[in-house]
């Protein structure tokens, strides 16, 4: 009989859950997650919907990363040919090819106010999206014109 109720508890244990951890070691496992937790994309464009930005912070994101680590700013153009325009945290715009093909969502950024966050500086106005970053590099998009320096 004392055979039978030892099986018995050693196949119940086995079945059993574990046994959740306290809530300081719950606490202390999401406090050391986060200074390593992926940062998050900012979305915004023109009121026009012609164009629109994606800001990725230092680090990336969960999925992106930027190439150097550093921030970014990606902004797309979809009319009257759809161009997409790069501008680092540091160093000048490039015009980049894409076969991707959206654009735009986010914050809407009324004409006449800026965006900024990070090292970065967006005007928007009726003729269109300029935008620089620290070392005053940057781009002006708009339905006629794509320029990067």
């Amino acid at each position: 009989m004392k055979l039978t109720h030892l099986l018995f508890a050693a196949a119940l244990a086995a079945c059993s859950p574990a046994p959740s951890p306290a809530p300081e070691a719950t606490r202390q496992t999401e406090t050391a997650q986060t200074p390593g937790a992926p940062g998050v994309a900012i979305e915004f464009m023109a009121p026009s919907g012609n164009i629109g930005c994606i800001y990725t912070p230092p680090g990336g994101t969960a999925v992106y990363q930027t190439a150097d680590g550093r921030a970014e700013l990606k902004c797309d153009r979809s009319e009257p040919e759809y161009v997409r325009v790069v501008l680092p945290e540091t160093g000048p715009a490039r015009i980049e090819p894409t076969d991707e093909r959206g654009c735009c969502s986010g914050e809407t950024i009324e004409y006449g106010q800026s965006w900024s966050e990070g090292a970065f500086t967006c005007n928007v106005s009726e003729a269109g999206m300029t935008c620089t970053n620290r070392g005053r590099h940057g781009f002006t998009l708009s339905r006629s014109r794509a320029d990067v320096n």
